[in-house]
């Protein structure tokens, strides 16, 4: 294995589930430290190990409902540089909102079902784990669903909110032009609208990029 190679531990409760990405990641270069299915044993796990990516399944022992994605919180409280991606069958919104809320650098949190090319699943990834953010796009919605900043979003085009979707997938202005199949120019426009619209000046040590998607994202703002 190489030494560069960027090192993960999962813990998802279903054993097929996880040897099956544990497999995955290993044949694109991944090294897998531990592969776990409870957040006991992810503490414990990351008690011993510091990876560069923690991949947490939502459901997980004794109940099977919430255990994951809080154990991805109680991650980004105690080490807030230290990434993680929540990957899930289904969106759990109000943890999910509160995992977003704040610094969105190297978060993740991607639904199994929505994961259709492997290439892109590995580069999400390697995005997190390199400090970048990858949100599905259907956890932004769900999560605006809930907002009660429909008023400030209401005054985005469809298009402009079709970008600012994709800002909160990590998407660079380069990604966001081709995914939508616009030009760089007119990406950078829609940026900049969105930004007006949202009343987010430039402001010293404040990322407006940053901000835009968490004002996307906060539903209790």
């Amino acid at each position: 294995m190489s030494e560069s190679a960027t090192t993960v531990v999962v813990a998802d409760d279903s054993v097929l589930l996880r040897d099956g990405v544990v497999r995955l990641l290993e044949e694109s270069g991944f090294e897998v430290l531990a592969a776990v299915g409870d957040a006991d044993q992810l503490s414990e796990a990351l008690s011993e190990q510091s990876p560069d990516l923690v991949l947490v399944d939502v459901r997980m022992p004794p109940t099977f409902t919430d255990e994951g994605i809080q154990a991805a919180i109680a991650i980004r409280e105690r080490s807030p540089q230290q990434a993680v991606v929540v990957l899930s069958q289904y969106v759990e919104e109000t943890y999910a909102t509160q995992l977003l809320a704040g610094d969105v650098a190297g978060l993740g949190y991607l639904l199994k079902d929505r994961v259709v090319d492997i290439n892109d699943f590995v580069e999400s990834l390697r995005r997190v784990a390199g400090g970048g953010s990858a949100v599905d796009a259907e956890v932004v919605q769900q999560i605006l669903s809930r907002s009660q900043r429909g008023s400030e979003l209401a005054r985005l085009t469809p298009r402009e909110g079709e970008v600012l979707a994709a800002m909160a997938e990590g998407l660079s202005n380069a990604g966001i032009g081709e995914k939508l199949v616009i030009s760089l120019g007119a990406v950078e426009k829609h940026i900049s609208n969105v930004f007006t619209k949202l009343d987010l000046e430039p402001v010293e040590g404040a990322h407006r990029r940053v901000l835009a998607v968490l004002t996307y994202m906060n539903e209790r703002r």
